[in-house]
Protein backbone atom coordinates (compact mmCIF):
# COMPACT_ATOMS: atom_id res chain seq x y z
CA UNK A 1 0.00 0.00 0.00
CA UNK A 2 1.62 3.21 -0.95
CA UNK A 3 0.18 6.39 0.77
CA UNK A 4 0.65 9.81 -0.46
CA UNK A 5 1.77 13.34 1.07
CA UNK A 6 -0.10 16.35 1.20
CA UNK A 7 3.12 18.03 1.08
CA UNK A 8 3.60 20.58 -1.77
CA UNK A 9 7.91 19.58 -2.22
CA UNK A 10 6.73 16.87 -4.20
CA UNK A 11 10.61 15.77 -4.60
CA UNK A 12 10.11 13.55 -1.32
CA UNK A 13 7.82 10.99 -2.67
CA UNK A 14 8.21 7.21 -1.20
CA UNK A 15 6.18 4.47 -0.02
CA UNK A 16 5.31 3.17 3.29
CA UNK A 17 6.40 0.31 3.72
CA UNK A 18 5.77 -0.87 7.66
CA UNK A 19 2.82 -3.00 8.35
CA UNK A 20 -0.01 -1.94 10.07
CA UNK A 21 -0.73 -4.07 12.62
CA UNK A 22 -3.90 -2.83 14.13
CA UNK A 23 -6.55 -4.51 11.98
CA UNK A 24 -4.04 -7.88 12.47
CA UNK A 25 -4.84 -7.30 16.21
CA UNK A 26 -8.36 -7.06 16.09
CA UNK A 27 -8.76 -10.12 13.72
CA UNK A 28 -6.84 -11.90 16.61
CA UNK A 29 -8.93 -10.59 19.84
CA UNK A 30 -12.16 -11.40 17.63
CA UNK A 31 -10.68 -15.24 16.86
CA UNK A 32 -9.73 -15.51 21.21
CA UNK A 33 -13.07 -14.07 21.99
CA UNK A 34 -14.55 -17.05 19.54
CA UNK A 35 -12.81 -19.83 21.21
CA UNK A 36 -13.30 -18.62 24.29
CA UNK A 37 -17.11 -18.70 23.75
CA UNK A 38 -17.42 -21.93 22.08
CA UNK A 39 -14.55 -24.10 23.47
CA UNK A 40 -17.02 -24.92 26.94
CA UNK A 41 -19.57 -26.71 24.11
CA UNK A 42 -16.84 -28.70 22.44
CA UNK A 43 -16.80 -30.58 25.66
CA UNK A 44 -18.92 -33.61 25.37
CA UNK A 45 -20.01 -35.09 28.54
CA UNK A 46 -21.45 -39.29 28.71
CA UNK A 47 -24.01 -39.64 30.76
CA UNK A 48 -23.06 -42.95 32.53
CA UNK A 49 -25.42 -44.59 35.64
CA UNK A 50 -22.53 -45.90 37.62
CA UNK A 51 -24.21 -49.37 39.33
CA UNK A 52 -23.94 -49.31 43.29
CA UNK A 53 -22.56 -51.22 45.75
CA UNK A 54 -22.51 -51.57 49.09
CA UNK A 55 -18.84 -53.18 49.77
CA UNK A 56 -17.15 -52.26 53.12
CA UNK A 57 -13.66 -50.68 52.27
CA UNK A 58 -10.73 -53.24 53.38
CA UNK A 59 -8.79 -52.05 56.35
CA UNK A 60 -5.54 -54.00 55.64
CA UNK A 61 -3.25 -53.37 59.21
CA UNK A 62 0.17 -53.08 58.81
CA UNK A 63 1.95 -54.99 61.88
CA UNK A 64 5.16 -54.02 62.58
CA UNK A 65 7.36 -55.59 65.40
CA UNK A 66 9.23 -53.21 67.75
CA UNK A 67 13.15 -54.39 68.41
CA UNK A 68 15.28 -52.49 70.91
CA UNK A 69 18.55 -52.82 71.24
CA UNK A 70 20.38 -51.41 74.39
CA UNK A 71 23.39 -50.16 74.40
CA UNK A 72 25.01 -53.34 76.22
CA UNK A 73 23.89 -55.34 73.90
CA UNK A 74 20.17 -56.82 75.26
CA UNK A 75 17.28 -57.14 72.88
CA UNK A 76 13.50 -56.45 73.52
CA UNK A 77 10.89 -57.54 71.04
CA UNK A 78 8.00 -55.49 71.50
CA UNK A 79 9.12 -54.70 75.18
CA UNK A 80 9.51 -58.70 76.16
CA UNK A 81 13.19 -59.54 76.72
CA UNK A 82 14.80 -61.83 73.98
CA UNK A 83 19.12 -63.48 73.90
CA UNK A 84 20.37 -62.70 70.54
CA UNK A 85 21.11 -66.68 70.20
CA UNK A 86 17.01 -66.96 70.20
CA UNK A 87 16.10 -64.35 67.94
CA UNK A 88 16.39 -66.37 64.56
CA UNK A 89 13.44 -68.63 66.15
CA UNK A 90 11.44 -66.10 67.99
CA UNK A 91 10.87 -64.49 64.29
CA UNK A 92 10.06 -66.95 62.43
CA UNK A 93 6.78 -67.55 63.04
CA UNK A 94 6.25 -63.74 61.70
CA UNK A 95 8.09 -64.46 58.42
CA UNK A 96 5.07 -66.86 57.79
CA UNK A 97 2.20 -64.75 58.06
CA UNK A 98 1.01 -62.44 54.98
CA UNK A 99 1.34 -59.82 54.52
CA UNK A 100 5.07 -59.84 56.77
CA UNK A 101 5.49 -57.56 59.44
CA UNK A 102 7.96 -54.74 59.39
CA UNK A 103 10.93 -54.66 61.99
CA UNK A 104 11.44 -51.48 63.28
CA UNK A 105 14.75 -51.33 64.90
CA UNK A 106 15.32 -48.95 68.10
CA UNK A 107 19.26 -49.07 68.75
CA UNK A 108 20.32 -46.92 71.09
CA UNK A 109 23.52 -44.34 69.86
CA UNK A 110 25.83 -46.01 71.59
CA UNK A 111 24.93 -49.62 70.82
CA UNK A 112 27.72 -51.59 68.54
CA UNK A 113 27.52 -52.14 65.14
CA UNK A 114 28.42 -55.34 65.43
CA UNK A 115 25.20 -56.11 67.33
CA UNK A 116 23.50 -54.37 64.77
CA UNK A 117 24.35 -56.67 61.80
CA UNK A 118 23.91 -59.41 64.06
CA UNK A 119 20.44 -58.71 64.44
CA UNK A 120 20.01 -57.75 60.95
CA UNK A 121 21.24 -61.03 59.90
CA UNK A 122 19.19 -63.04 62.30
CA UNK A 123 16.04 -61.73 60.88
CA UNK A 124 16.95 -62.37 57.49
CA UNK A 125 18.25 -65.54 58.58
CA UNK A 126 14.41 -65.85 59.91
CA UNK A 127 12.61 -64.83 56.53
CA UNK A 128 11.73 -61.70 57.24
CA UNK A 129 12.40 -59.19 54.57
CA UNK A 130 10.82 -55.66 55.68
CA UNK A 131 13.32 -53.74 57.95
CA UNK A 132 13.56 -50.24 59.42
CA UNK A 133 15.47 -48.06 62.02
CA UNK A 134 13.41 -45.80 64.45
CA UNK A 135 15.30 -42.34 64.38
CA UNK A 136 15.04 -39.24 66.27
CA UNK A 137 14.78 -35.98 64.56
CA UNK A 138 17.74 -33.69 64.56
CA UNK A 139 16.98 -31.07 66.86
CA UNK A 140 19.33 -28.39 64.80
CA UNK A 141 17.42 -29.24 61.89
CA UNK A 142 14.04 -29.09 63.44
CA UNK A 143 14.28 -25.57 64.74
CA UNK A 144 16.14 -24.77 61.64
CA UNK A 145 13.28 -25.83 60.22
CA UNK A 146 10.14 -24.26 62.24
CA UNK A 147 12.19 -20.95 61.79
CA UNK A 148 12.04 -21.12 58.14
CA UNK A 149 8.34 -21.70 58.08
CA UNK A 150 7.18 -19.36 60.79
CA UNK A 151 5.99 -16.28 59.01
Amino acid sequence: MSFGSFDRGGAQNHTNAEINMVPLIDVMLVLLVIFLITAPLLTHSISVQLPQASAQPVENEKKSLDLAVTPEGLLFLDNEPVELEDLTAVLKPFSLETPQPEIRIRADQETRYEVLAQVMSRAKASGLTRLGFVTRPDATASSALAETTTP
